[in-house]
């Protein structure tokens, strides 16, 4: 048993904890939890507690449902939000087969072997999320459009405004988990908020976003509100991103820096740039995973719809934040097409898998684009060389389809699966008929 494993059971007992939730997530990123008695938790640490894999989406077929959850020790926090006597625990936990070996359908195993490759090649991957959501009354009922909590607007102070409270609330909580949060401001839609956590390494990173979603939520039930992460929640208003700034380490040095480069970006960071550009298609269906998320990206308001880079253009896809003069390690790199409902490991795994291709196979960054994307003309877009993003669903699945990235990335089990889902929703939403084309086409001549 190592120290951080013992120091978690000494920390139960010191601190009456008589629940100990096992939390990982399935493909398509929905948290799970089991309980555990501290009892079983050395047990639990050594060979993995037994489970049915083929009740979790994209886990194990029926006939090799047999898994386990290994707790790692390293993400123990007490859940503070509960205030239960006896306490409450969490840890995440990774998957693995009943051989003990790691289980290729697990998206947080999906991350770590990715970073294990940046690892090899020198690099630690960094990420700093800014997340927002939606914060509405109350969930709405089938049929119901959500109202919003308030109708205020970016950056808007509303006093004493329940958006207001709840986000103090929330970060409260989520500074005694150990997340540490850099910024949260009221967002451009009525009732959305964003709340920005400091970077971390990304399987960490990935860990607090889950933690995040869990508490954002339960501090709206008490606040009796609720919280969504729809990317496009409300029509005519802007939907909800999670604009994620990443950058290599290699060591204490950060690898996007150059202090005679183009705005301080190495040739490494160009390269990485490069990469996702190159491969933004393919990912989109990651990224992007819901028949929703297009309705984002082509609904306007600073959702990028087009493949390109920029300097401060918040119309770009990608672009380069200023560079604070001195501070060479806050030199990064920010994503701006990511969706608040994305599962943040394969996500993370397939963006990092594209920036190091692009490393690897020395990717030429194109030109700089310093124009309002969303102001040119198709044909100005096009004299521009600018791609666009897919439309829909059905279009990202089709690139993913042939995208040999994604399928060594993801590996075979999580690919074939998260393909078969996603055209399983195509086919669900293809066969509804909306309010939309009810208005306008049910009394057609």
């Amino acid at each position: 048993m190592d120290r951080q494993q013992e120091f978690v059971l000494r920390t139960i007992e010191e601190h009456d904890i008589r629940f100990v939730r096992l939390w990982f997530t399935d493909v398509l990123g929905t948290l799970k939890s089991v309980a555990v008695a501290p009892a079983e938790l050395e047990g639990a640490f050594s060979e993995g507690l037994g489970f049915d894999g083929s009740s979790i989406e994209g886990l194990a077929r029926v006939f090799e449902s047999d898994m386990l959850v290994r707790p790692d020790a390293s993400s123990f926090q007490i859940l503070t939000w509960r205030g239960e006597r006896p306490g409450t625990a969490r840890m995440f936990a990774d998957i693995r087969l009943p051989d003990g070996r790691a289980s290729m359908a697990d998206p947080r195993n999906v991350l770590q072997r990715v970073l294990t490759g940046a690892a090899k090649a020198g690099y630690t991957f960094y990420v700093h999320p800014e997340i927002e959501f939606y914060l509405f009354d109350k969930k709405p009922a089938s049929g119901e459009i959500p109202v919003p909590v308030d109708n205020a607007g970016f950056f808007d102070h509303v006093p004493h405004g329940t958006g207001q409270d709840f986000r103090k609330a929330a970060i409260m909580l989520l500074e005694t988990m150990g997340i540490s949060v850099e910024f949260s401001h009221h967002e451009a839609g009525p009732g959305q908020n964003e709340i920005d956590l400091r970077y971390a390494d990304a399987l960490t990173m990935s860990d607090n976003i889950q933690t995040f979603r869990a508490i954002i939520r339960e501090v709206a039930l008490e606040h009796g509100l609720f919280a969504s992460f729809m990317p496009k929640p409300l029509a005519h208003q802007p939907g909800s991103g999670m604009h994620s700034h990443v950058s290599l380490f290699e060591g204490d040095n950060n690898a996007f820096h150059d202090p005679a480069g183009r705005y301080q970006l190495s040739q490494t960071g160009q390269q990485f740039i490069a990469g996702i550009l190159h491969h933004a298609p393919e990912l989109s269906a990651i990224t992007n995973q819901y028949v929703n998320s297009y309705k984002r990206l082509w609904g306007g308001a600073e959702a990028p719809a087009y493949i390109c880079w920029g300097h401060n253009n918040r119309s770009a896809m990608v672009r380069v934040p200023m560079y604070k003069p001195g501070k060479g390690a806050s030199t990064r790199v920010e994503i701006r097409s990511i969706d608040s409902a994305a599962n943040p490991y394969l996500t993370y795994a397939v963006l990092l898998a594209a920036g190091m291709r692009g490393i690897e196979q020395g990717y030429e960054l194109p030109p700089e684009s310093e124009d309002d994307v969303w102001n040119l003309s198709d044909q100005e877009r096009l004299a521009m060389g600018l791609r666009p993003l897919p439309a829909s669903l059905d279009h990202a699945i089709h690139l993913m389809e042939e995208s040999e990235l994604v399928a060594e990335t993801l590996g075979e089990h999580v690919f074939d699966f998260f393909l078969r889902n996603k055209r399983a929703e195509w086919a669900a939403y293809r066969d509804q008929v909306t309010r939309f084309e009810l208005d306008e086409y049910l009394s057609l001549p």
